[in-house]
């Protein structure tokens, strides 16, 4: 079946193509005078390459400039990089250190229950619980992680401790989570099942 014939001759249609790219929307990003200048500096450079291997006998002399030129850049890339070590904190495999400290948490609890900020007050005694935890080494502090998280980590290694942690993170959940009434008895409430799990 024989293609339809064009309705627009193509001096129509590369003046209509035109006159869309030369919308701001199709301009380019301007750059920088220090990207100019790069590329400036790295044409130049080509053209001076080209002429060098293009020169017939002197082509020898653009190889032998070639090679050194890449010698250079190596010899300079190596002594650069050579006292650079990793960073032993952001090497993979370490562990990032807690974000606060057992004291802290505990401080922003008892500035909370005194302004009688009740959930506020829950989650820093729940976070001081986890970070004392952390501290003995029997959980492994990791932002990000839940509560669920925590729950498996303890009845692992503290079995004895698990079900006072459950209910001392149930608390948390509900008062945090589930938005239920808080105040100075669930308040209580954490702190002593936060001394029995540290006791176990």
């Amino acid at each position: 079946m024989p293609l339809p014939e064009p309705q627009l001759d193509a001096g129509r249609v590369r003046s209509t193509i035109e006159a869309i790219l030369a919308r701001p929307e199709f301009a380019p990003e301007p750059r920088s005078w220090l990207e100019r200048l790069r590329d400036l500096v790295l044409e130049r450079l080509g053209d001076l390459l080209a002429a060098l291997l293009d020169a017939g006998a002197g082509g020898l002399v653009g190889w032998v400039v070639v090679v050194v030129l890449g010698v250079v850049a190596v010899v300079l890339a190596l002594r650069l990089t050579r006292g650079l070590r990793p960073d032993p904190v952001a090497a993979p495999g370490t562990e990032p250190a807690p974000g606060r400290s057992a004291v802290d948490w505990r401080a922003d609890a008892a500035a909370h229950e005194a302004a009688g900020q009740w959930r506020a007050a829950l989650r820093c005694r729940w976070r001081a619980l986890v970070a004392d935890l952390a501290g003995r080494g029997l959980v492994e502090e990791v932002p990000g992680r839940t509560a669920g998280e925590y729950r498996r980590q303890v009845a692992e290694v503290l079995p004895e401790a698990a079900s006072d942690f459950d209910a001392a993170t149930t608390l948390f959940e509900e008062a945090w989570y589930g938005e239920h009434p808080v105040g100075a008895e669930q308040a209580e409430r954490l702190r002593a099942l936060s001394r029995r799990v540290l006791a176990g």
